[in-house]
């Protein structure tokens, strides 16, 4: 079944994308919950006015985001300090909304729902790497470091 996704759906597509998926994801699923809508030929006609119209201000999202991007880049050294017990483990963890947290301290603006941690929450000390999207086509990995809070 073709589908035109109405918003972004994680591990399937961003928004105005045409996918394939089976039967009962997109009717069960995708089309009750307004995720998408029926890819019919009219529709996918619409849509492809609807993307040439909207390539200009596409640019200009590209490039305040590759702006953003930049900051991030300009970042020689990100520590997020954190309460420790034995062997380095965190009482607690860190976890997207921490480090997103820690970046807007830094300047950089962005919501957690767009950090991927590798590995997930961390719940030891040590260096890490964070995936951030920015936009679809602006994604950066972040190398940071969790360090003991001196007690």
């Amino acid at each position: 079944m073709e589908l035109i996704l109405k918003q972004d759906v994680d591990n399937l597509g961003f928004t105005d994308d045409v996918v394939t998926v089976k039967n009962g994801y997109g009717r069960n699923y995708l089309i009750p919950h307004g995720h998408a809508a029926l890819a019919t030929p009219s529709a996918i006609k619409a849509l492809k006015e609807k993307l040439k119209q909207q390539s200009y201000k596409e640019r200009k999202i590209i490039e305040d985001a590759q702006k953003e991007a930049k900051k991030l880049t300009d970042i020689l050294e990100l520590k997020i300090t954190a309460k420790t017990g034995d062997k380095d483990k965190l009482f607690g963890s860190i976890t997207n909304a921490n480090l997103a947290d820690a970046l807007e301290k830094e300047g950089v603006s962005i919501d957690k729902k767009y950090i991927s941690i590798a590995g997930g929450a961390i719940k030891r000390t040590g260096q890490y790497e964070a995936t951030i999207r920015f936009h679809r086509d602006v994604i950066e990995t972040l190398t940071f470091d969790v360090v003991a809070e001196n007690q």
